[in-house]
């Protein structure tokens, strides 16, 4: 069966249009909690939502949804993607869900879906529940006494704090440190603050103005160079940027240097070597991640197991093999010994205790590799599909070619987007850049 709703993280689109209607809310709510009934008991499903205006419509659509199959739904509000997959398995939820675009604008949205144990569903479950969806899902609705119920769950914020904090390693304190914490308008504009307050940072907070409509808007991890302004104005040592439901971070020093979630993988990994506490002898990383972290885990003797893009994909290659560290180089850092998701905050905080151990600035605590240069340029069309062009296949062989054994090539479409992406990275900056651009030239033709 061909997937008409989900992609590599969920269903996601414009909101109001296509995929992400209320209609649409309404029918995964019915379906995912026909799949996820079980039983004669009661069964649950947390919903949780970032903060864009269309929150609204999707959560009231899916409360009904799952109400109408006999399921009770648990509301708790903005709350970052992890905390919901943390609070799913804690709350004996049969299933959680989170409202969210991610990194998108606020005029997109999405819906997320994690199984009881916390983790994201794997293809073949988000196929049944497409299944069910396409043979009409309300075939089966609840006898009128066995109707789901609603309530708010009101102190979600609190119990995912308190979780944050027991990570972070008993005795280590961030008192003397200055942070800068970019919330990007999302889902964690009170509990991160919050979070770096109590362990005794000096915290100034942007993006924690939410509106509806400014979620990811010139700042976030989308945008560092806000992070990176804010560093330096404020004289602070490091910075944090979360995305619009805070599973991705990104970083910066006190210079304003971008950190991005190579190098925090890098770290991580380095140091919970140095402590014994790292599963796998390696990292799990995405096909995007750059040849320089593999070079550097590789003289750590340590692996770089790469898999398709989307935190999900590392996620399950992850648990299957016994590692404990992984991510996207864009910032989703997941550290299953915690969470079963990426968090961004959380990866933070790891980071942050080995910068308060080490006792120096963080632009050398975490500057631990030199990229090799790396372009990655995003190509947008129509009904024609460019990669079954016979023009773009031959720029995408002799790009290969020219780069030989120093480089890498990858060509790839969006999960979520009518993109294609065109990455490539090499030892020669010059080459790399003309590759991309002569395989980008070459699409744009197509998809005119």
């Amino acid at each position: 069966m061909k997937r008409t709703y989900f992609g590599t993280d969920g269903i996601r689109g414009t909101a109001n249009k296509g995929v992400m209607t209320a209609e649409t809310a309404l029918l995964v709510g019915m379906a995912a909690g026909q799949h996820f009934r079980n039983g004669d008991f009661r069964h649950r499903v947390l919903i949780g939502k970032d903060t864009r205006l269309s929150c609204y419509m999707i959560e009231n659509a899916l409360t009904a949804g799952f109400t109408s199959v006999g399921m009770d739904v648990v509301v708790v509000g903005p709350m970052p993607t992890p905390a919901i997959a943390m609070l799913t398995p804690s709350l004996r939820a049969n299933l959680g869900v989170m409202i969210s675009a991610s990194h998108n604008p606020y005029y997109d949205n999405g819906i997320k879906l994690f199984g009881p144990d916390g983790y994201k569903l794997s293809d073949a479950v988000e196929l049944e529940i497409e299944q069910r969806m396409a043979e009409g899902a309300d075939k089966t609705l609840a006898d009128g006494a066995d109707i789901g119920r609603a309530w708010r769950l009101d102190d979600a914020p609190g119990r995912y704090i308190e979780f944050v904090k027991r990570v972070f390693p008993e005795g280590l304190r961030l008192d003397g440190l200055k942070i800068v914490i970019d919330c990007a308008n999302g889902a964690a504009y009170k509990v991160a603050p919050t979070v770096l307050w109590e362990l005794e940072a000096e915290v100034v907070a942007v993006g924690d103005q939410p509106d509806g409509f400014n979620i990811n808007r010139d700042c976030g991890s989308t945008s560092p160079d806000n992070l990176s302004s804010q560093v330096v104005k404020h004289n602070a040592d490091l910075g944090i940027a979360l995305d619009g439901d805070a599973d991705r971070v990104v970083m910066c020093d006190e210079n304003g240097t971008v950190i991005d979630g190579d190098q925090l993988m890098a770290l991580i990994a380095a140091t919970w070597q140095a402590e014994e506490r790292l599963r796998g002898n390696g990292v799990v990383a995405t096909v995007m991640s750059n040849l320089g972290l593999e070079h550097y885990l590789g003289r750590l003797d340590l692996a770089l197991i790469r898999t398709q893009v989307g935190d999900r994909y590392v996620a399950e290659q992850m648990r299957r093999d016994g590692y404990n560290v992984g991510g996207e180089q864009s910032g989703h850092i997941i550290l299953n010994d915690f969470v079963t998701t990426g968090d961004g905050l959380i990866a933070a905080l790891q980071t942050l205790a080995a910068v308060v151990r080490a006792g120096r600035p963080v632009s050398e605590v975490c500057h631990l590799f030199d990229p090799f240069p790396q372009v990655l340029r995003n190509v947008r069309y129509g009904d024609r599909e460019p990669l079954e062009d016979k023009t773009v296949q031959q720029a995408i062989t002799d790009g290969n070619a020219r780069l030989g054994r120093t480089g890498r090539l990858l060509i790839r479409k969006s999960g979520t987007e009518p993109l294609v992406r065109v990455m490539a990275e090499g030892e020669d900056e010059g080459l790399v850049v003309a590759v991309v651009n002569d395989i980008v030239t070459a699409m744009e033709q197509v998809a005119r």
